[in-house]
């Protein structure tokens, strides 16, 4: 099982919406970042910002540090997923994630609203 596999179950298990069955939104789109976040929308319309900083010293994540590697990320089954085959737990996403306050743009290039 793969961290992000085994952070992801801990996750939902651990969370009260799981209880209540309800799903929370999923990767629609997204946008890798020089500083090595990706800006995500999501099904919902929030646009938010994770931090792949923690992840890039683990196992195959490691090889994220290459930028052109980094910069491959795609939207894939409500998640993201690199082009060497690296991904994350759709709810890991959205919870770990930060609301983006004041993007000028986002992933679909439309403008955002403050």
């Amino acid at each position: 099982m793969s961290l992000a596999s085994s952070s992801c179950a801990r996750r939902v298990l651990g969370d009260s919406t799981f209880l209540t069955g309800r799903m929370n939104p999923r990767v629609q789109s997204v946008k890798p970042n020089p500083d090595y976040t990706i800006t995500l929308v999501f099904t919902n319309g929030e646009v938010k910002r994770f931090d792949v900083k923690p992840y890039l010293h683990i196992g195959i994540f490691q090889e994220l540090k290459d930028i052109s590697v980094f910069n491959s990320v795609k939207p894939l089954l409500g998640s993201v997923q690199w082009g060497n085959g690296q991904d994350l737990c759709p709810d890991t996403l959205y919870m770990d994630s930060v609301p983006e306050m004041n993007l000028a743009q986002t992933v679909a290039g439309e403008k955002a609203v403050a």
